[in-house]
């Protein structure tokens, strides 16, 4: 009997350490989360309730205009830029004569000064307003086929011997290397095209790089750096993203009504934020997206502020560091990011083993937005409880996958994308 009840208090002695958070800043476990409050979604800035379509429209500008303020950054200017496309690769014959791929070079001008973006395309050969998904890609577009007539991106890239790049310059060895991100075929053979860009055609991917990419076409005379409240790098991707929507006006393949955007890891971020600020976005896709983007700040499970802004500051305005372990001091939560999309259908996908981006909290993300899509008599996530592994929750306007796996873009991430947009982009 003695030996039992030894036995007994080692088991309440090992359950009691078990539930305690070890020493370090980071929550990887559900019962270490500490207990918040989310601000309240439909109550505008005033502390007034919001009860209809009519006050939750006009209380978006408000809402968008804190995110740009305290998180993403503002853009200087959001008006009308010159732009020219100067050069134009085209082929009929792409993937066995499945896809007509085209190239642009985009210029955009303003103050004098000009940034290149490339366009890599791809549409179903021969069809004409095909509904077509866009995202920006982290290494260069020849990183997304083996094509060796897709242009080698000449922006700054990111050193990875996996890629085979060295010196932060793209080489022949880096083509095709993320294609299994990109399933261009299965794309194509659904009915849909799809476009992408290097995030660094737009502005580069590290802290210091606030004087290349289209940041000097933006500077008042003297300044060198955006202002605190102005844009960081994900809001400037985000931008390059809406002129992409620009210039699809001007090609008939392209319905530039059914786009959706799409995005993996902090490209996910910029597929919300470029969703919740432009309307003409049909759909929005985030995968893996995280801390800043579908995930609850103050739920502080996996990547917190004070990690994100120290890994990356670059991708936010300068008022974010701010709320460094002050979560519940944000005046807002990524819950009422992800209502901006309402009435529009929204896809968050997450990954079972990626807990650096709190899959629970991606969740938990789309389910409180789901309150805005109520007002529209739209049917949302409407079990608080996250869908088990590789049983896709997408009966409503409001879709969410938790897959096997890490931090990736799958080709079963692609394949519940696909679902979802021939049910709510056809």
């Amino acid at each position: 009997m003695k030996h039992l009840i030894y036995f007994l208090y080692f088991l309440m002695l090992l359950g009691m350490l078990s539930s305690c958070r070890p020493d370090n800043p980071y929550i990887f476990r559900e019962r270490w989360v500490p207990d918040y409050e989310l601000p309240a979604l439909l109550e505008d800035t005033a502390g007034n309730p919001i009860s209809s379509v009519v006050e939750w429209k006009a209380h978006r500008p408000a809402l968008r205009k804190i995110f740009q303020e305290e998180i993403y950054g503002a853009v200087p200017f959001d008006g009308q830029l010159d732009s020219l496309v100067v050069v134009k690769s085209e082929t009929g014959t792409a993937l066995d004569g499945i896809a007509t791929r085209s190239q642009y070079r985009l210029r955009m001008w303003r103050q004098g000064l000009s940034q290149d973006m490339d366009l890599l395309l791809y549409v179903p050969v021969g069809q004409l307003s095909v509904p077509v998904f866009v995202g920006l890609n982290f290494s260069g577009n020849q990183t997304v086929q083996p094509d060796t007539n897709i242009w080698l991106t000449q922006s700054w890239v990111r050193n990875d011997s996996s890629l085979g790049i060295f010196e932060n310059v793209a080489t022949e060895t880096s083509r095709g290397s993320l294609q299994h991100r990109w399933p261009v075929e299965e794309i194509i053979r659904r009915g849909y095209g799809l476009a992408t860009v290097y995030c660094s055609d737009i502005v580069p991917d590290y802290p210091s790089g606030f004087d290349k990419g289209v940041y000097p076409l933006f500077y008042e005379s003297g300044q060198t750096h955006p202002d605190s409240t102005q844009w960081g790098a994900i809001a400037a991707w985000s931008w390059g993203l809406r002129r992409v929507l620009d210039f699809f006006g001007e090609i008939p393949a392209v319905d530039e009504s059914r786009v959706a955007v799409l995005g993996h890891s902090r490209l996910g971020k910029v597929a919300l934020w470029t969703g919740a600020q432009d309307e003409r976005f049909a759909l929005v896709f985030s995968n893996n997206s995280g801390c800043a983007g579908a995930t609850l700040f103050r739920r502080r499970f996996g990547e917190t502020v004070e990690a994100i802004n120290d890994i990356a500051p670059h991708w936010f305005c300068d008022r974010f560091p701010l709320y460094n372990d002050r979560e519940d001091s944000l005046p807002i939560d990524q819950h009422q990011l992800l209502a901006l999309l309402a009435p529009r259908p929204l896809y968050v996908a997450s990954a079972e083993e990626d807990l650096w981006t709190d899959p629970r909290g991606e969740y938990l993300g789309a389910y409180h937005a789901s309150e805005a899509y109520a007002l529209y008599g739209l049917d949302g996530l409407e079990k608080k409880r996250s869908p088990k592994v590789n049983e896709p929750r997408a009966e409503g306007i409001v879709g969410y996958h938790l897959r096997s796996g890490k931090h990736e873009l799958t080709s079963y991430d692609w394949e519940q994308f696909m679902d979802f947009a021939d049910r709510r982009m056809r």
